[in-house]
């Protein structure tokens, strides 16, 4: 028991946080402190095979207006991950337009 309690701590210890940010048009806008839209995408054994598409320029309206869009893989997300071995691997969305 003492073996599987300090393997699940090791493993949430070393789940560490990740995040792809792609700037669209950064340079027109320094405001992106605060995300317009923020949301959990879930996927399910790692998210072997799915996809989850964010339209960030309906978001946004209009591509012109797109600052960035990040994709985030948080403490909480791999600390749920770790919890179900796996089975349900959910990541952050963030998309920022221009105010």
């Amino acid at each position: 028991m003492k073996h599987i309690i300090l393997s699940s701590l090791v493993t949430i210890a070393l789940s560490g946080c990740a995040a792809q940010t792609f700037n669209i048009n950064a340079a027109n806008n320094t405001d992106t402190k605060t995300p317009t839209v923020q949301h959990s995408q879930h996927f399910f054994i790692s998210g072997l095979g799915q996809e989850e598409i964010t339209n960030a320029s309906e978001i946004c309206g209009g591509a012109e207006n797109i600052v960035k869009v990040e994709a985030q893989h948080t403490f909480i997300n791999g600390l749920l991950g770790a919890i179900t071995f796996g089975i349900y691997t959910p990541r952050d969305a963030k998309v920022y337009c221009k105010a």
